[in-house]
């Protein structure tokens, strides 16, 4: 059974959707994200991306006081991202409560930083994010492209020891197109033993099921939850 992930993404400490990864296509869909996180709880959800949008701007974390709140007052096991550049981010982030961090302009641009995280925590609390652009690994809250291209990037760093894998198609987020189904089979045709999270272009259960019957571990889905195209009640009742 694939494992459901909500996101959450924050600016301002409000929970938002960016479609693309514009930050100029900015929704505010609640201006609480504890009320948002136990409404999932709720729903029977365990796991919760939290994505500090405003750290993935200023280079930096800056929305840990939202990460503290929500896991001391949840049971859910987050992972948190954005902005994630130095070892007192890290530490700010664990100590805030996050489960699990997911680093990827950091593991483009500062590798070794990034390979001795995995060193220190261990594969299990660090998530590799493999966000892609036409083939090629996109950093900076998407507002950059680089040169790397996904298969071999996410090929250098199994090698090291990582095992989980967010990749999201940058071209699909937040507009309900549907998962990028390809590319999904590609990196797991490729990579038999990784825990591949898809996230971008989650429309509806449907989409949920398709990546279920692909084998793929977990999915990340936010706006066609906020906009209703999918209903708590069904995650509820998928889970049941």
């Amino acid at each position: 059974m694939i494992t459901i992930i909500p996101a959450i993404d924050l600016i301002d400490a409000k929970c938002v959707r960016l479609s693309q990864g514009d930050y100029n296509q900015k929704t505010v869909y609640n201006e609480n994200p504890l009320e948002v996180a136990k409404m999932f709880e709720d729903a029977g959800i365990k796991r919760l991306h939290l994505v500090d949008l405003d750290g993935a701007k200023a280079q930096h974390i800056v929305n840990h006081k939202v990460l503290e709140t929500i896991a001391s007052k949840t049971k859910l096991v987050i992972d948190f991202g954005g902005g994630l550049k130095s070892d007192e981010d890290l530490r700010i982030a664990f100590e805030s409560g996050a489960s699990m961090i997911t680093g990827g302009s950091i593991a483009v641009k500062n590798r070794s930083t990034f390979e001795s995280w995995i060193g220190k925590y261990g594969a299990e609390k660090i998530i590799l994010g493999a966000d892609a652009k036409n083939g090629k690994i996109a950093v900076s809250g998407w507002q950059e492209d680089s040169n790397e291209e996904i298969i071999p990037f996410i090929k250098s760093y199994t090698e090291k020891g990582i095992s989980k894998v967010i990749s999201t198609d940058i071209a699909r987020d937040g507009m309900l197109t549907g998962p990028s189904i390809d590319l999904y089979k590609e990196i797991m045709s490729k990579f038999h033993k990784l825990e591949l999270i898809a996230s971008g272009g989650i429309a509806s259960m449907k989409d949920i099921f398709e990546l279920d019957e692909m084998g793929v571990p977990g999915v990340i889905t936010g706006k066609a939850i906020y906009e209703g195209r999918i209903k708590l009640e069904e995650i509820k009742n998928y889970y049941k």
